[in-house]
């Protein structure tokens, strides 16, 4: 089994980031793990198949789907171990500019580092880790008249107005129970 938690990211050169952003940093990293590894599987699925793997994951079943793969794609485990080896290498690649970005951001609240120079897996998501589902709750748009449009979330990747807090540990992501890649 992996774990996405402060250990992960400190193998990776990034331990000296703030708690948040490291926070932010590993549910990125677990969404972009969950994509990849389900386009490769996807690619692989006949149309009955993947009807048969989305209506498990519209129920929200994690459990069925995970018995549905075991079952389907005896070798899931092996794409996910793979696609994580793949990602490690990226982020660890943009490591360093990871970190400035961040330093250049809690120095410089009024500049944003480019994003396009930062590669799609080491990109800060823009919503603060809820919970493992990663869902999203519903923003109706306002009216242009009414407020000035919201800033893009990838224009800003690290949050400016966000009140002080005594630094916390990272909290640990861990995959569902009986998900262990490379076995």
């Amino acid at each position: 089994m992996f774990k996405l938690d402060n250990d992960f990211l400190v193998s990776l050169g990034l331990g000296g980031l703030p708690v948040e952003e490291k926070n932010k940093l590993l549910q990125h990293t677990y969404e972009t793990l969950e994509m990849r590894v389900g386009m490769r599987l996807a690619e692989k699925m006949t149309d009955s198949q993947l009807d048969e793997f989305e209506s498990f994951i519209d129920r929200n079943d994690e459990a069925g789907a995970l018995r549905w793969l075991e079952t389907n794609f005896p070798n899931y485990k092996d794409v996910v171990a793979e696609e994580l080896e793949k990602l490690k290498q990226e982020v660890s690649q943009a490591a360093p500019h990871i970190l400035s970005a961040a330093a250049n951001a809690q120095n410089n609240p009024q500049q944003s580092p480019a994003p396009q120079d930062m590669p799609p897996a080491a990109q800060a998501p823009s919503a603060p880790y809820q919970n493992p589902t990663f869902q999203t709750p519903y923003q109706p748009q306002q009216p242009a008249f009414s407020q000035p449009p919201p800033q893009p979330s990838y224009q800003q990747p690290f949050p400016q107005d966000q009140p002080q807090q005594p630094p916390a540990q990272p909290q640990q992501f861990t995959p569902p129970p009986g998900f262990t890649p490379g076995q």
